[in-house]
């Protein structure tokens, strides 16, 4: 799918983490990144987002350094902190303290990837002085992801963007909660991404298009509430359980994008009109569900129908 991506124009493709779902969410999202650099060329690729304090730091340095020289510069690490405890439970880590886990990692990933031995002291984090290898030939952009304020500002101070997919008032208090410690911290705000990802599903029409996409995007926003059932049963992957049609209008997500490209594209322009700053656009538009030859078709209606427009 990343090499149809990038056929088509996509000027990015991410992966997103999590573990132990029965479906094949993906626990693996940098040894993925590299497959991906092998067979393209000039893409970027995106972790959105990594769920950073599940990784030991000078692991997740090494192989987003390395992933980093495979590609050629193309690596944009994006950084969540989590939520599921399951997840932190089975790799050995605490949920308790994520939050400063990912301040403590922000801030030892550049100095690993300085080419120079460093130590670091933290609550989390006690590193003695080493020098950290390979050092990547340029340097790796990060983004965090998150939907509180903490992590916006988390962003802001020690990061190059922020990724996320609020609705459209949410989002314009990102923004302004990220400018605000943009300007605290001295930084400049025009050189920091904003990237927004939503649920984008072109159709004819609106009725149409959620006569098809319901089933992929209700399956999509089930699993989330079946994580911690499906780490730990066994046999055949679980889909989400039928239900009738008024309960399903109701759980669907309802900022997902469906409809027509020029619906599609009018929302997408608000959101970024309201916001006031440049905003990058991902579609999460994957869905594991659907057939792959309708999965190019749809990939294609974005890149050609909605894409140019953005």
């Amino acid at each position: 799918m990343a090499v149809e991506a990038e056929r088509l124009g996509f000027s990015s493709v991410w992966t997103t983490e999590h573990h132990f779902v029965d479906d094949g969410y993906m626990p693996s999202l940098l040894v993925v990144s590299a497959a991906i650099a092998a067979v393209t060329t000039s893409i970027e690729i995106g972790t959105g987002v990594l769920l950073a304090p599940l990784h030991d730091p000078i692991r997740l340095a090494e192989d987003a350094a390395t992933v980093q020289l495979l590609s050629d510069g193309r690596l944009t690490l994006g950084l969540g902190i989590g939520w599921n405890p399951i997840e932190f439970g089975g790799l050995r880590t605490r949920v308790d303290q994520r939050g400063r886990a990912m301040d403590e990692i922000l801030e030892i990933l550049p100095k690993a990837w300085s080419g120079e031995p460093f130590q670091h002291t933290g609550s989390v984090y006690e590193l003695p002085l080493l020098g950290v290898r390979p050092t990547p030939h340029q340097r790796i952009p990060v983004v965090v992801g998150g939907s509180a304020e903490a992590a916006v500002r988390r962003a802001a101070r020690s990061a190059d963007g922020f990724f996320g997919n609020r609705p459209v008032a949410t989002f314009v208090s990102q923004v302004r909660w990220a400018v605000e410690e943009l300007e605290r911290s001295g930084r400049d705000p025009a050189a920091f991404r904003f990237i927004h990802y939503s649920v984008i599903f072109p159709a004819e029409t609106e009725k149409a298009g959620w006569g098809e996409a319901e089933e992929h995007i209700r399956n999509m926003e089930w699993k989330y509430s079946d994580m911690e059932a499906s780490a730990t049963r066994s046999g055949p992957i679980r889909f989400a359980p039928p239900i009738d049609r008024e309960e399903l209008s109701r759980s669907l997500h309802t900022d997902a994008l469906v409809g027509s490209p020029e619906l599609i594209i009018e929302r997408l322009l608000n959101l970024r009109d309201q916001a006031g700053v440049p905003v990058e656009f991902v579609a999460r538009s994957y869905f594991h569900t659907l057939e792959h030859a309708r999965q190019r078709e749809l990939m294609q209606r974005v890149a050609e129908e909605i894409g140019p427009h953005l």
